[in-house]
């Protein structure tokens, strides 16, 4: 054989055993990296039960405690003495966070809203808000895209915890609904937030 056909043969040789141990290495390091990786419903779950726990020690340790003090949670906490109702604090978290530009956010959604702004925003949403109507032990979770981001969204159920919840929406004049009950779900705690980057 002469020397430029093995120098050929070897270089093609070597350019692909280059490419071969180049892809095991990359699925190697992708495999890895992927078994490192928390799914977005986990992450989505994880969020839900910071919220859930922030709302419930609101509720537990704020709003009850100035209750006996005399001040109380109410509808109009901005322009009157008080304290946002624990639905109030969520969503005004859901403001502040919102205002950081993470693309991620959170927000208290329903089917039957005393507010109109706070129904669904999209067929997402009234599918998400309707599945956990009917089933409130399961989320609904789905993905969409806004301004060329994909995004992961996670419904969760959000339930009547307290008789002052059922009695605030069944006398509130704006509400739909004036049949509510301990437990009964009053619509979802919607997040969103950004995944594949």
């Amino acid at each position: 054989m002469n020397r430029p056909l093995l120098v050929v043969l070897g270089a093609a040789t070597f350019a692909f055993l280059a490419i071969v141990f180049f892809w095991i290495f990359k699925l190697m390091v992708f495999d890895s990296m992927k078994a490192d990786m928390v799914s977005a419903p986990n992450v989505a779950s994880f969020i839900h039960a910071i919220l859930e726990s922030n709302r419930t020690n609101y509720t537990d340790n704020v709003v009850v405690k100035l209750q006996k003090e005399g001040i109380e949670a109410h509808e109009h906490w901005k322009d009157e003495r008080g304290v946002p109702l624990p639905a109030q604090f969520l969503m005004e978290s859901g403001r502040l966070v919102a205002l950081k530009d993470l693309k991620f956010s959170f927000r208290l959604a329903s089917l039957t809203p005393i507010y109109v702004w706070n129904g669904p925003n999209s067929n997402l949403e009234r599918f998400g808000l309707a599945a956990v109507q009917k089933d409130p032990a399961q989320p609904s979770y789905g993905f969409l895209t806004k301004n060329g981001v994909r995004l992961f969204q996670a419904i969760y159920a959000d339930r009547a915890t307290s008789q002052a919840c059922v009695d605030c929406h069944n006398a509130h004049p704006n509400s739909p609904r004036r049949d509510l009950k301990l437990n009964d779900v009053l619509g979802g705690i919607v997040i969103t937030f950004p995944v594949g980057e």
